[in-house]
């Protein structure tokens, strides 16, 4: 390939390239870890050195977006290719303002926006993005394509009815597939509504989806209760998507799993049967909504971690063995560890329970209440100090977009079921630059939740890997 790349490309990156450079539409299907952000970048500079394009908009989840804009593109992006780039905000200041009407000068230059996926859930987003591309040549690609697989929400329908005013469109993750192969339909329909061979997600679901009708609340549905035809699905995505995973194209240490079961205590059975009965009571009685089911598996889920949000609003406190059973592993841990939580609360009583273990300024934290200038800094920290021997965070938050190579060891204090942000979490640390095995680690409560969240896991990992055309997942989480 007649390129001068700024750093060179492995093999399956330049694979990748040479299958999508001058596509209209692809799809990026390469797991976390392989580059496939540096493919994308590279296919833009090849686009815009042809004269094809002169813009560019990159949508991210909230949590990337600032590794686009202060590491990616700079890192990436040839040194002869002249750039406006600019970072969306959602409160426009005049400095702000500034910046983005840059973005509509003459010249040529190539004009770069990133935003984050939630600015189109607002008109105002949309409306900026709409202008944008009406303005310019351009390529609109999506990173982590699964924030649009909802179809119902409003941010999938305005990226969909942007895809029309851009001639070059890419997508971009390592598990489209994250709940189930209808996952599919809207990030494949954003490239081309005809790239499945379905007008609509109704008929593309009755294709590969197995239906039953049921009776809720008086009320006559259809279900899906399984998957058909997942083969012929995967032979659909293959003219005009690229897969690949780590283990073909990496050489990487290997992933090591192991459980810690702790049982719970006297009182969080008494509350777990109590409120196992409240559930099952109230589907027995035919009142239950979708929000009532998962309040009650929040509430389960919960009581496992040694807390629950009462009906007026409090937290209550229960007596459990999750946290010692983590400060019994933290002690055996040798170099630095992650550990992910799924609540909020936990973060916080974890990062209090190793300082009073392990010292002050011996752990960072990365979550939602985690300021921005403060998440650059738990980074940077984490990697550069060896006091910093521990990283907590939620997977929601900190599972995207960044690199922990320095850790050998991850740690599930409790686990959630979306398996985008299970997988995505697992490798930060196993990524390109880690030179050692990496342990995870599942702190997994007896006979609850915990062991029903880590079976649909692997099942939704296994319907992934079939609609991929891959064979099953060996190993995990078994």
């Amino acid at each position: 390939m007649n390129y001068k790349f700024k750093m060179k490309p492995y093999a399956h990156q330049l694979t990748a390239l040479e299958k999508s450079w001058n596509r209209d539409t692809f799809a990026y299907f390469m797991e976390m870890g392989t580059g496939k952000t540096k493919v994308l970048i590279d296919n833009l500079a090849m686009l815009y050195d042809k004269g094809k394009v002169d813009g560019a908009l990159i949508v991210a989840p909230k949590g990337v977006v600032g590794t686009w804009y202060n590491q990616e593109l700079p890192a990436h992006l040839p040194d002869h290719i002249e750039n406006v780039t600019v970072l969306w905000q959602a409160n426009i200041n005049k400095k702000q303002q500034e910046k983005l009407d840059r973005l509509f000068e003459t010249g040529h230059d190539l004009h770069i926006i990133v935003m984050n996926v939630e600015a189109f859930s607002t008109d105002k987003g949309r409306s900026f993005a709409a202008k944008f591309l009406r303005s310019h040549k351009s390529m609109m690609a999506i990173d982590e394509s699964t924030t649009i697989k909802n179809p119902k929400a409003k941010r999938t329908k305005n990226i969909l009815s942007l895809a029309a005013l851009t001639r070059y469109r890419r997508i971009m993750t390592g598990s489209p597939v994250t709940r189930n192969p209808l996952d599919l339909y809207t990030q494949c329909y954003f490239l081309d509504p005809f790239h499945l061979n379905h007008s609509s997600y109704y008929s593309f679901r009755n294709r590969y989806a197995v239906m039953k009708s049921a009776n809720i609340s008086g009320r006559s549905i259809n279900l899906v209760v399984g998957y058909q035809n997942l083969s012929e699905l995967s032979d659909k995505l293959k003219p005009f998507s690229y897969r690949v995973l780590k283990e073909d194209c990496l050489d990487l240490p290997d992933k090591v799993y192991m459980k810690r079961q702790i049982d719970l205590t006297p009182e969080q059975i008494r509350l777990y049967r109590q409120m196992k009965q409240e559930a099952l009571a109230t589907l027995n009685g035919k009142t239950v909504t979708t929000m009532t089911a998962l309040t009650q598996i929040m509430r389960l889920q919960q009581i496992t971690c040694g807390h629950f949000v009462a009906d007026d609003g409090t937290t209550q406190n229960i007596k459990h063995n999750r946290m010692s059973e983590l400060m019994e592993i933290l002690e055996e841990v040798e170099g630095k560890a992650i550990i992910w939580a799924h609540w909020q609360r936990d973060v916080e009583l974890i990062v209090s329970a190793i300082e009073k273990q392990q010292g002050p300024g011996s752990v960072v934290h990365y979550y939602g209440k985690t300021l921005p200038e403060e998440r650059d800094y738990a980074i940077r920290n984490f990697k550069e100090n060896d006091k910093v021997r521990f990283f907590v965070g939620t997977p929601a938050t900190g599972g995207y977009g960044i690199t922990l190579v320095q850790a050998n060891t991850v740690i599930y204090y409790s686990n959630g079921y979306d398996l985008e942000k299970r997988m995505q979490s697992e490798d930060r640390a196993h990524r390109m630059g880690q030179k050692g095995s990496v342990l995870y680690i599942d702190i997994v409560a007896k006979d609850t939740l915990d062991e029903a969240i880590m079976k649909s896991l692997v099942n939704k990992g296994q319907i992934a890997a079939k609609t991929l055309g891959e064979e099953d997942l060996r190993n995990w989480l078994l």
